[in-house]
């Protein structure tokens, strides 16, 4: 209270207060959080009324407002500490639900006192848990980015936390070709199992994402996984070179102080002949944005058939022509189903002959992310123009894909 007129106007908004509502301490001195730091609402209660005398002290059970809801914090407290227990965190931050009857009296107080300075009791509830659990748990509550956010229902004691996901960025290589990079569930069962996938819920045995995951969920106790790369390849293409980025999501992890090298280990061990992973390190969800925004060049291996014998110089003149050549392509026939139909215009920064020998050559070429190159190749009944088939005479398909490199990173 630092002068007459504001004290005048804080006695006579506690004492009509009082006069109408049978309130705590806290309740009371809510009214007034707003004016003065250091003091807690309980006090400025009791201050105001033992300058008031007439009005005798309401426990909190018999509170007309919080009934007894503020005498409830330690329990609180320990209802959330106990479900942080098996969790790893340097950070919180506390959030309550309260019963709406509570909410709706404490509107009416403040209609009724008109109190510019009240905050609310969900807020002092917060406060009061997150000090406790401050000193407890050795934590830290943070407003900005809380790795376990932790809301109390005050109505039936249920905790539900929000725990921030843990991310996780490396580079991997796959060496089968019958491997996808992410789960593909059975298009007749979606997941559920069936005859059709041997009740598996998945179309191929196993992917890259479950091959990286299943260690990392085994060490981090989390829930669930989303896999994040940078492109992906075919199924049928390897990935070698310096490997593909990706970020890994780890959701609701219990354990976030992780030794990357051991996980790299056992990684690989789990995964050796299939994958590899290489440079993992920390990561957040900006670098997923990065990585799936990115424009690498990447470079790749083709091995391709031809339905006659390939003319040597005219495959080393298609070659050198494709050098910096911009080529059209129509969405892929084999992708329509799942790709917008539109062009793209791509464009080919190298192409060099390894070995050609009768219907077969091997190609390495450089192209801009995004190019389909197995139609690079075919042509693709025309949807990709130019194409080596077109540019040869000679219809040809690719026999093998790997890439070999990705740029940029």
């Amino acid at each position: 209270m630092t002068n007459s007129l504001k004290d005048k106007e804080l006695i006579e908004i506690a004492e009509k207060s009082l006069s109408k509502y049978k309130l705590c301490d806290h309740c009371l001195g809510r009214l007034f959080a707003k004016i003065s730091k250091g003091v807690t609402n309980k006090e400025r209660g009791n201050q105001l009324r033992k300058h008031l005398k007439q009005y005798e002290t309401v426990e909190v059970d018999n509170c007309w407002l919080c009934s007894g809801l503020i005498g409830e914090i330690q329990h609180f407290a320990d209802l959330i500490s106990e479900s942080l227990e098996e969790y790893e965190f340097e950070t919180f931050l506390i959030g309550t639900k309260i019963d709406d009857d509570i909410l709706d009296k404490e509107q009416e107080l403040l209609d009724f006192t008109g109190s510019e300075y009240a905050e609310s009791i969900k807020t002092e509830l917060k406060r009061g848990i997150g000090k406790i659990l401050e000193e407890k748990l050795g934590k830290e509550v943070n407003f900005e980015k809380p790795i376990i956010m932790a809301v109390i229902d005050t109505s039936f004691d249920v905790v539900n936390l929000q725990i921030k996901s843990l991310f996780i960025y490396g580079r991997y290589n796959k060496y089968r070709r019958d491997i996808p990079q992410t789960r593909w569930f059975c298009r007749i069962c979606r997941g559920k199992g069936c005859r059709k996938c041997d009740y598996t819920g998945k179309m191929y045995e196993t992917s890259v994402e479950e091959l990286v995951a299943k260690k990392t969920l085994e060490k981090t106790g989390g829930s669930d996984e989303s896999f994040h790369g940078c492109g992906r390849e075919d199924i049928d293409a390897l990935m070698l070179g310096n490997g593909r980025p990706f970020v890994l999501e780890i959701k609701d992890p219990k354990v976030r102080n992780l030794n990357l090298s051991q996980l790299e280990r056992k990684i690989n061990i789990h995964g050796k002949g299939k994958i590899k992973v290489t440079n993992l390190r920390f990561s957040d969800r900006d670098e997923i944005a990065r990585i799936k925004a990115a424009d690498f060049r990447k470079t790749y291996r083709v091995v391709l058939i031809g339905e006659k014998v390939i003319n040597k110089e005219k495959l080393k003149k298609v070659a050198q022509a494709l050098q910096d050549k911009t080529i059209s392509q129509f969405t892929p026939s084999r992708v329509a189903r799942r790709r917008a139909n539109m062009i793209r215009e791509k464009k080919i920064h190298n192409c060099n002959i390894e070995l050609i020998d009768g219907t077969m050559a091997t190609l390495t070429i450089e192209a801009e992310s995004g190019t389909y190159i197995k139609e690079l190749i075919s042509g693709d009944d025309g949807r990709t123009r130019p194409s080596i088939s077109e540019m040869i005479g000679v219809p040809c398909k690719v026999a093998e894909l790997d890439v070999i490199e990705i740029k940029g990173e």
